[in-house]
């Protein structure tokens, strides 16, 4: 499904070159549940930018799919983006003046998805949201808050989750009924991938990819 190779990101400061990434070959499949776990300058966030299409590469081959994605133009990368992947940010990047349902909304507006209420109100509830569709953050616990940003992800039905610390501002136990959520999805096939600096938190993934220095150093 995904396959990077011999792939690496120099970051130009005007003042020198910083190496984000250095050589990095990876398959993942589809319906895997990764984590891809590193401290901080480790170059997992830029591996996840480079995999669902916010950055390019400076030198390497992304396939995905059977199709070279690495020198694709913008519009035909946006296009890929809105259908294959959805995103899971650890600050939920919600609108404050949204309902949790206007909030799921949002990606498919630029569908002109003529039935994005029904999609909404449905992922919602799948992730147990039934009676808070019409609530506004400030009205949701940080775990509501992360279960909506997940629906917001799913309403698209990508093939691929991103997603960037997503425990990271939770409690343990809502982290892990966060987690349970993920492994329900890769169960449905849909592939999962989570950035994490918490051991605890990657042990949960099938798979275990390891960061430093911009390097895979275990897998």
């Amino acid at each position: 499904m995904i396959e990077l190779s011999n792939i690496s990101k120099i970051f130009d400061t005007g003042f020198n070159q910083v190496n984000a990434l250095s050589e990095i070959d990876i398959k993942i499949d589809q319906g895997e549940f990764i984590a891809i776990k590193g401290p901080s300058g480790s170059g997992k966030s830029t591996m996840m930018n480079i995999i669902g299409l916010l950055d390019r590469p400076t030198t390497g081959k992304y396939l995905l799919g059977n199709n070279d994605v690495s020198t694709l133009n913008d519009n035909k990368r946006s296009l890929i983006r809105r259908n294959v992947f959805g995103f899971v940010f650890q600050n939920y990047n919600l609108i404050p003046r949204l309902s949790a349902v206007r909030q799921v909304e949002m990606p498919l507006i630029y569908r002109k998805d003529k039935d994005k209420r029904k999609k909404s109100i449905l992922a919602l509830s799948k992730l147990g949201l039934a009676e808070r569709i019409f609530h506004s953050p400030v009205k949701l616990s940080g775990g509501e808050q992360q279960r909506v940003s997940i629906a917001r992800a799913l309403v698209g039905e990508p093939k691929v989750i991103l997603a960037d610390e997503p425990t990271g501002a939770l409690d343990s136990k809502t982290g892990e009924e966060i987690i349970q959520i993920f492994k329900s999805l890769s169960d449905d096939g849909i592939t999962v991938i989570m950035i994490t600096h918490d051991h605890l938190v990657a042990s949960k993934a099938q798979r275990i990819i390891e960061m430093k220095d911009g390097m895979i150093i275990e897998e």
